[in-house]
């Protein structure tokens, strides 16, 4: 696309009114509408994505969808500049320092946008208009990757030129993690339908969280959209993302929020605080037995018990799966010690995995921190078992073993406890309570 169409599509744009521009396109008239994207550490709005608001002859709202539908191939990228150029100067007629400026973009009008001429007119624009180009943030739709390198190098134009690169989507469609490690963009936002399912299933959180955490480790900023209520927002604030989107904080405006902070967003971190806390204490109550019973069972292996009878109150309790012995390098030492109806519970399907006698679980942090904490007894985060169907969580315990097969000096042993968790586990019914126990204070006007 030549530098001509920015030109034309900036002669295109009328000032209406006070900091308002429009466009016209096939009888419809295009405006912009601003959705803030706040900091949740900042408790304020640090951008706002720029919106297509399309109205027909008669002022009936039209959908933006709709609208490039009804437009002709030939004329779709024409309405893509056409709306950018006047998102910009909507933006610049009431822009406040240091604030981001999402734009969507389609990957091929991303590649367009990088040519020189087109390029050096948006820089000139951004100039005339006192908008530094580190403020603009293109928003990539979601959408497959060109093949080849073209657009890869499109990209590192752009952000050459100081632009941040923003993933829409993450989570659906062609939206992935090959795209994060190709594209490498400042900001991934994550698709609504999985704030939705961490709302259904508050289980789902430490998946979010780590998923969080890689794209972290990517060297991307992550914003969850499409926050509704009270309980979405509490729980994007929990999963450790930076920046969040939505109905609950703000529903799109032509004007820009300039509130120098938004108190739903400061009272969540309290709430959350809260939160946390009753959720420790809930999990401590339902572990105690079982590190109290593991801990008893350590205290008799040391004393030359057999695992039969000092694992005998740990399995007794409800959500008990097994129990095991690990030598001081971490191999199991003798058969897995099964609760008998976990044991028929588990059927065929994992029958490959249930010789477990000499296996080696050094990796493991159940062993690993035993070892480094003996008489104390340690608890495992949730994790996929190997035994079965299910999550569950590991109680261990070191002791010390006297001339454990034939040694002179006393060895170290690891006695572990499997326990049942999530759903049909330990812990399901605390987790309908934390879901009860989610605060539902009221949305923001906005």
């Amino acid at each position: 696309m030549p530098d001509s169409c920015l030109r034309a599509a900036l002669d295109a744009v009328r000032p209406t009114g006070r900091d308002v521009h429009t466009a016209s396109l096939r009888g419809h008239t295009l405006g912009t509408a601003f959705q803030p994207i706040y900091s949740l550490s900042h408790s304020r709005a640090v951008g706002h994505e720029a919106l297509l608001r399309p109205t027909d002859a008669a002022g009936h709202p039209v959908s933006p969808l709709q609208l490039f539908e009804d437009v002709p191939a030939a004329e779709a990228a024409w309405c893509d500049t056409l709306s950018r150029v006047m998102h910009l100067l909507n933006f610049a007629a009431q822009a406040q320092p240091a604030q981001w400026l999402f734009l969507n973009i389609r990957p091929e009008a991303l590649m367009a946008l990088a040519q020189p001429e087109q390029l050096a007119f948006l820089c000139e624009l951004l100039e005339r208009l006192k908008i530094s180009p580190s403020l603009i943030v293109l928003e990539l739709l979601e959408s497959a990757i060109p093949p080849g390198d073209a657009f890869l190098h499109a990209v590192e134009v752009l952000r050459n030129r100081g632009m941040l690169i923003a993933l829409d989507d993450f989570g659906a469609g062609h939206s992935n993690f090959d795209r994060v490690w190709r594209i490498r963009p400042d900001i991934v936002k994550l698709d609504r339908s999985l704030v939705i399912a961490l709302a259904e299933d508050p289980a789902r959180l430490r998946v979010i969280a780590q998923t969080v955490s890689v794209l972290h480790e990517a060297e991307a900023l992550v914003l969850m959209e499409g926050i509704e209520t009270a309980r979405e927002a509490l729980l994007a604030l929990d999963s450790d993302v930076d920046l969040v989107q939505g109905f609950y904080f703000a529903r799109p405006h032509p004007e820009l929020d300039r509130r120098p902070r938004h108190d739903a967003i400061v009272s969540l971190h309290g709430e959350l605080a809260r939160f946390r806390a009753a959720q420790r204490q809930r999990q401590k109550n339902l572990l105690a037995p079982f590190q109290n019973a593991i801990g008893y069972a350590g205290v008799l292996l040391s004393a030359g018990r057999s695992l039969d009878e000092a694992a005998r109150s740990f399995l007794a309790l409800p959500g008990a799966l097994v129990c095991f012995v690990l030598d001081e390098s971490g191999f199991q030492v003798g058969p897995n010690l099964w609760v008998e109806d976990q044991r028929t519970a588990r059927g065929p399907a994992f029958s490959p995995l249930a010789q477990a006698d000499g296996a080696c679980w050094a990796r493991r942090p159940y062993f690993k921190r035993a070892l480094q904490s003996p008489g104390r007894v340690q608890v495992t985060r949730p994790y996929r078992t190997l035994g079965g169907k299910g999550m569950t969580v590991t109680v261990s315990y070191a002791f010390q073993q006297a001339h454990a097969h034939g040694e002179e000096e006393p060895g170290w042993r690891v006695v572990c406890g499997d326990v049942s968790w999530g759903a049909g586990g330990v812990r399901h019914a605390e987790e309908t309570d934390a879901v009860d126990a989610l605060p539902t204070f009221p949305a923001p006007l906005g």
